[in-house]
């Protein structure tokens, strides 16, 4: 079928198909074929076990897939090591924050900038202008310009979560994927976060495991229902939501 003159096929930046994992003979994630495009927010949902992390440590190479592909911009990602893969554009950001509390906001910024990420990088490390430019342009989108000199364990929950998405922000990944980024936040906490996704969407793409429908629906471009390791449904949150099959799985319970 020929292409429409002067229209572009968008190309998905993460592309995975036949992905399978088993541990012990039992499937975690089976066959599964999934489509993240570029500049998307998109979220995973479905039960408790149905495979959503393990896909997520299928990505950034924590765990090693059975069969399968995983391509990101055209680069198979399942051969590589799990250092390789963020120097490709990937970062993963877990349940709970990872950051140095000892340090300041600054500091953990500081850090996180990928010049200060190797040894020879750590030893001739300075504090250059485009450094704290980044700092501080990082610090005011994830809302802790004002807290740049506070310690890290003096913050909230929330902003403990919005400090490591920063961490990884100070890495320019071009594909950002986080974990349950709103559990146990309040609910002023979960929509300044669903306002920081939709500004980093801009320019990256953002893969999202949620369970928070609310807070789903705010961000999200398009949605896939994971169940028992394979998809169950995918599209808009509002066709999602009404779909029978979901319904009965999930949203029902």
């Amino acid at each position: 079928m020929s292409k429409a003159i002067g229209v572009e096929m968008k190309k998905p930046v993460l592309v995975i198909e036949d992905l399978t994992v088993s541990f012990d003979g039992f499937k975690a994630v089976s066959d599964l074929n999934f489509y993240v495009d570029a500049n998307e927010v998109h979220v995973v949902i479905g039960p408790n076990g149905a495979g959503k992390t393990t896909v997520l440590d299928l990505i950034c190479g924590k765990t090693k897939a059975t069969a399968g592909k995983i391509q990101f911009k055209g680069q198979e990602l399942t051969k590589l090591k799990e250092y390789e893969i963020v120097r490709a554009g990937v970062g993963r950001k877990f349940q709970n924050p990872s950051i140095y509390e000892n340090l300041t906001v600054y500091e953990n910024l500081e850090m996180s900038f990928p010049r200060g990420r190797n040894v020879w990088g750590s030893l001739f490390f300075k504090r250059s202008h485009d450094v704290d430019d980044r700092i501080h342009e990082v610090a005011d989108s994830i809302f802790l310009t004002d807290f740049l000199d506070t310690q890290s364990e003096l913050l909230s929950h929330g902003q403990k979560q919005w400090l490591e998405i920063g961490m990884l922000l100070m890495q320019d990944p071009e594909l950002l994927m986080l974990d349950e980024p709103v559990a146990g936040m309040s609910v002023s906490e979960r929509e300044k976060t669903a306002v920081l996704l939709r500004q980093i969407s801009t320019g990256r793409s953002v893969l999202v495991i949620e369970h928070d429908m609310e807070f789903v629906k705010s961000i999200a471009d398009k949605v896939t229902v994971l169940h028992q390791g394979k998809i169950l449904a995918a599209g808009k949150m509002d066709d999602v939501q009404h779909d029978p099959k979901v319904i009965e799985v999930y949203l029902g319970h």
